[in-house]
């Protein structure tokens, strides 16, 4: 019984240290660290986009950006990136940061850390070799940081960030209106890094949609605030 006891008590503290870092994807845990929840300089705004590149979607963001003149980072999907190369190096060409985000869309708890070493590794060596430039920051799926992908990141020099306020832009029913609705309850203020996707690779069809026609008024938000939209790199100290 003893031995028993020793061997469930060693396999849930090895559960907790896999998932403790998870809980970071709680909104009031990630505000008590700001770095992580991408709180930076007060007279700027992070402008974020997950899950491309996405030949059907990606160019029209870029399209609206150019027209904006806004930067943004992109934090890409390996698996998506390999199919489409050249959208890739046009982000990069259009002045646009890009971050990882993983190979696959998979989270990182129900994930061996060996795996998530070699996905974040594979995706970071693509974007070098595409772009020539090595990335810097790292966004998991869906938020949820594990033991291990903090130890991956570490690993390869990557920077994890999340965010402060997200759109909720990857749902069925997302429209401009109640993209710009969570943004702005979550705060689209100074400091602030903003959650939207130009993908649905993992959410519902055509939800892009959603945060494409918020843009304008985001960076609309931004202006009448003095705010200046930026990369992370620009956003973070």
């Amino acid at each position: 019984m003893r031995k028993w006891l020793l061997a469930t008590g060693l396999s849930a503290a090895v559960v907790a240290l896999h998932a403790g870092p998870a809980l970071t994807a709680l909104a009031p845990v990630r505000r008590q660290l700001r770095a992580l929840s991408g709180v930076g300089r007060p007279g700027t705004v992070a402008l974020t986009l997950d899950d491309g590149p996405d030949p059907g979607s990606t160019p029209a963001f870029l399209r609206s950006l150019a027209r904006l003149r806004v930067p943004a980072t992109f934090f890409v999907l390996g698996g998506m990136a390999a199919k489409a190369p050249d959208l890739l190096r046009r982000i990069r060409d259009d002045g646009h940061e890009i971050g990882v985000h993983g190979w696959t869309h998979r989270d990182h708890l129900r994930m061996r850390p060996g795996l998530v070493h070699d996905e974040l590794a594979r995706t970071a060596d693509l974007l070098l070799d595409t772009c020539g430039v090595p990335p810097i920051w790292f966004r998991p799926p869906y938020g949820i940081l594990s033991a291990g992908s903090l130890l991956a990141a570490a690993r390869l020099g990557l920077r994890p960030v999340l965010w402060s306020a997200w759109g909720r832009d990857w749902e069925a029913g997302a429209t401009p209106d109640t993209v710009l609705t969570h943004l702005r309850s979550g705060g689209i203020r100074g400091g602030a890094t903003l959650l939207l996707h130009d993908s649905d690779c993992a959410a519902a069809p055509g939800a892009w949609r959603s945060a494409l026609g918020a843009l304008t008024a985001i960076a609309g938000d931004c202006e009448r605030q003095g705010l200046r939209l930026a990369r992370i790199s620009d956003h973070l100290p």
